[in-house]
């Protein structure tokens, strides 16, 4: 019997599809994925053991589905399987952009149970962020299980709607500024000598190790980082350097200019 119908399933969608599958929620006879590529339905259906169709419909009619798609092709998606969703059916939607009031309106029914989430990638190793945002007609029952759901894929809070855009510009978009630190990392290291492995495994694990004394301590970013600049050292002429190149208000823009166009998708 099928109980996790997903529609679309690329890296995003495949992520979350893998950590459901590893932490028991579904097993693999019990998943439909709708996907257009049909080199991705194989490559599913042989990797994992779960059922595959290129009918959006099917996976639809399930009684807990995942929309996985990008924001691009979510109004094609909404006029395959509008009004084809069971009323009781708990949909999880990780399409950036589209909030609550969209999605009922996609699904042309406005008391559909909606739980919207925006992940980031990292939930592929199950170290992701996913803030969920709970619609008005999901039950209690249905919030504790998709909580549980994606807690399997790393840190799931609960987030009102309005905060939304910004969780998309920080959480959901920074692993891409995260990524292009560490390819600057690894080069520095490179430039100093370093062979290209080493230079690349030294930077992940300190960027890792750092990520984790900030949370398991709760210090303040600035403390610690005052932990590590010496007088007159080595790590404070760095730091003046990044400062010189505007680089946190970098980072600010960065994750601004990411906030501003989720805002984007619902304000035409």
């Amino acid at each position: 019997m099928i109980k996790l119908g997903i529609i679309g399933c690329g890296n995003m969608g495949g992520a979350m599809l893998r950590q459901m599958l590893k932490a028991g929620i579904f097993a693999p006879e019990e998943v439909l994925v709708s996907d257009k590529n049909p080199a991705l339905r194989t490559q599913l259906k042989c990797e994992l053991g779960v059922n595959v169709t290129f009918q959006n419909t099917e996976a639809a009619a399930a009684p807990v589905l995942l929309l996985a798609v990008k924001p691009q092709f979510i109004q094609a998606v909404g006029q395959d399987i509008a009004g084809v969703v069971k009323p009781d059916a708990l949909v999880i939607s990780i399409v950036a952009g589209y909030d609550l009031s969209m999605l009922h309106s996609l699904l042309n029914n406005e008391t559909a149970h909606i739980i919207r989430v925006m992940p980031n990638t990292p939930a592929m190793v199950g170290e992701g962020v996913l803030a969920a945002c709970r619609g008005e007609y999901v039950t209690d029952e249905e919030w504790g299980f998709g909580m549980k759901l994606l807690s399997c894929m790393g840190m799931a809070e609960e987030m009102p709607e309005r905060l939304m855009d910004a969780v998309t510009g920080l959480s959901g978009s920074s692993p891409a500024f995260v990524f292009l630190f560490l390819e600057a990392l690894a080069d520095a290291g490179v430039r100093g000598g370093l062979p290209r492995a080493t230079a690349q495994r030294f930077a992940a694990q300190t960027v890792l190790g750092s990520a984790k004394l900030a949370l398991e301590t709760g210090r303040h970013p600035g403390e610690l980082k005052d932990m590590v600049t010496s007088p007159a050292g080595t790590t404070i002429e760095g730091v003046a350097a990044l400062e010189k190149n505007a680089f946190r208000s970098a980072v600010m823009e960065a994750v601004e200019a990411a906030i501003q166009k989720s805002k984007s998708f619902h304000q035409k």
